[in-house]
């Protein structure tokens, strides 16, 4: 039986852990000695280790045949180096801020497989994208999402499942998206709109930076868009705490400590937006993709609706997010997908029994895309 090890145990961390332990020998890695113990209690090998320290993470997946990767974005990058260094293939969803390409000598000199950005947005789009851009010449990519709380408790009427840090990342980098061929940066939280779902009801959008990979490997399409979902509302409190420089990552005095506001507001916020016990959450994602296929004007629209798991109480945005994750390795493991080097999710879209694999391994445990053509 293949060797797994999950470095990070914290929501999708759990969840991709007790996914992969139903048919490979699985071990959960984090320095949070309770994060492990839920995985614990089920029977899953798990190991207390800060995985920032080189020489601690280089001896702890040296016994494994892959390594995915679960720890928070700003460890992300120099966690998915010392793995490609150590000559291990690995999955990846830190969804760090540096650019993963600067990684791809690397990964090709080492001869290992690294997939980045494998969750649900990064992740599932950009297989999505992938698959319809072998089948038909692509016009314009939109993909809508966000993951909230069933009850709306004020004021920001948000739960979240990642580190706050991350969270409040993508409230403060540029937004990137691409109009008529040429990029354009905005900043954050700019364009809202309203969107109506179904099911849902009226949900606020707003610019993200969500394209990433997408900008270089989909360079030909000439227009391309992710946004954030939310509560109406959302969006004015976290532009005040923004602009009044709770955001910011710049030193001040403060009796004599040095202290950032982003390091305080996060320790603040994150009783706020942290899901109680029982607390339910949905996922929701709309993919609207139009160009040419057979000479003819085509456009395909993808839906997601996704709930918590009741049954094992598993988090909707740690399903969506933590099984891409583990399709993606089972791929890999299986040697499905062989391509060395940095690989963003797209280019395991490109392939149709990868496209295929990755839909029906989401169906097969109730993570189901409505897919319509118009």
């Amino acid at each position: 039986m293949k060797k797994v090890v999950v470095l990070g145990a914290g929501l999708v961390g759990k969840a991709m852990a007790i996914d992969l332990a139903k048919n490979l020998d699985v071990t959960a890695v984090d320095i949070n000695e309770q994060a492990l113990s839920e995985l614990s209690s089920l029977g899953i090998p798990t190991q207390k280790a800060d995985v920032s320290n080189d020489t601690i993470l280089n001896s702890l997946i040296k016994p494994f045949d892959l390594v995915v990767g679960a720890v928070p974005g700003f460890m992300g990058f120099k966690t998915c180096e010392q793995v490609i260094m150590a000559g291990k293939n690995m999955v990846d969803i830190s969804f760090f801020p540096e650019d993963p390409f600067l990684l791809d000598e690397l990964a090709r000199k080492n001869e290992v497989t690294v997939v980045t950005d494998c969750g649900v947005a990064p992740g599932m789009g950009n297989v999505i994208l992938g698959y319809h851009n072998k089948k038909m010449k692509v016009k314009s990519y939109e993909c809508l999402v966000g993951g909230l709380p069933v009850v709306r408790e004020w004021p920001y009427e948000y739960k979240a499942v990642f580190s706050p840090i991350d969270v409040i990342e993508e409230y403060i980098r540029p937004a990137r998206y691409v109009q008529n061929g040429g990029l354009v940066v905005k900043e954050a939280l700019s364009d809202p709109e309203l969107v109506q779902f179904e099911e849902v009801g009226t949900l606020e959008s707003w610019n993200s930076d969500g394209l990433r990979s997408l900008i270089r490997t989909m360079s030909h399409i000439p227009d391309m868009i992710e946004k954030t979902l939310r509560y109406p509302g959302c969006i004015e409190y976290l532009r005040v705490l923004r602009e009044s420089g709770f955001f910011s990552y710049e030193e001040h005095e403060i009796n004599g400590a040095r202290i950032r506001p982003i390091d305080l507001t996060a320790r603040l916020l994150f009783p706020k937006w942290k899901l109680k016990p029982g607390e339910e959450e949905f996922t929701v994602m709309r993919i609207r993709i139009s160009g040419i296929e057979n000479g003819q004007e085509k456009s395909i629209q993808y839906n997601l609706l996704d709930r918590t798991d009741k049954k094992t109480n598993t988090l909707s945005m740690a399903r969506t997010t933590g099984y891409t994750c583990t399709a993606a390795v089972h791929l890999v493991l299986n040697d499905q997908y062989i391509r060395k080097g940095i690989s963003p999710p797209e280019y395991l879209g490109e392939e149709e029994r990868n496209y295929e694999f990755i839909i029906n391994y989401l169906k097969a445990r109730g993570v189901n895309y409505r897919i319509s053509t118009f």
